[in-house]
């Protein structure tokens, strides 16, 4: 015997009702089971996760109740922002605070002096007395040179001269051994050394290569025997 829906006797009516009253409650007891998790995922309190649990019984009313009154963030979002605010402030710190190079005390960037090994750490500017770094070719406050310290594009400049200069040096040594030697003629004669040595210094110093000249076998052509 089937149970009649408001004086209804249909089968087909009856199985969409019983369908829709389960699903009803499939639905309540998932939104009390929705609640207790998201509670505890934002609220740190397990008071309040009951509460909030207790307050989504009462039908869909509760769990509304819940979804507005809920704190914005996730407890691992406010964790995570707290770590990164932390590691900010050590970054920050650590750009203001060092260890000294020589007996690793903790020093600020402005010292002068270490307070604990009393060894020099800067040099001051002449002009506005501040503390410049030794990388520090110019004062970054008062715009004054720094004595005594070269700036990298000098350094450049003066290792590619002095790299010029030695380039230089190694083929004026390298003449000598290219004069020595002798081109030998068809007519078993030498030709003129200081000719040769001239035309390689004026094509060293050009910055072309040298020409060489071209040389013969030094062996002359004899006529053969008439039988």
């Amino acid at each position: 015997m089937t149970l009649a829906y408001f004086g209804i006797e249909s089968n087909g009516l009856n199985l969409a009702i019983d369908l829709l009253i389960l699903f009803v409650v499939v639905l309540y007891f998932a939104l009390i089971y929705w609640t207790y998790a998201d509670a505890r995922r934002r609220i740190y309190d397990p008071m309040l996760v009951g509460c909030a649990t207790a307050a989504s019984l009462f039908p869909f009313v509760g769990t509304i109740v819940y979804m507005i009154l809920r704190p914005p963030e996730y407890l691992e979002d406010v964790r995570e922002r707290e770590l990164e605010m932390q590691a900010a402030e050590a970054r920050l710190h650590d750009l203001d605070h060092g260890l000294c190079p020589h007996c690793d005390y903790r020093i600020e960037r402005d010292f002068i002096r270490c307070p604990s090994c009393l060894r020099k750490l800067k040099e001051r500017c002449v002009s506005c007395s501040r503390p410049l770094d030794q990388a520090w070719t110019i004062c970054p406050y008062c715009e004054t040179e720094v004595p005594g310290a070269t700036s990298p594009r000098r350094t450049r400049r003066r290792r590619a001269t002095a790299e010029t200069e030695t380039a230089a040096v190694e083929s004026e040594r390298s003449l000598p051994a290219a004069t020595a030697a002798v081109a030998i003629t068809e007519d078993g004669g030498t030709s003129s050394l200081a000719e040769e040595a001239e035309a390689i210094r004026a094509s060293t110093r050009s910055g072309a290569e040298p020409v060489a000249k071209p040389r013969s076998s030094g062996r002359a052509s004899r006529p053969r025997p008439t039988s």
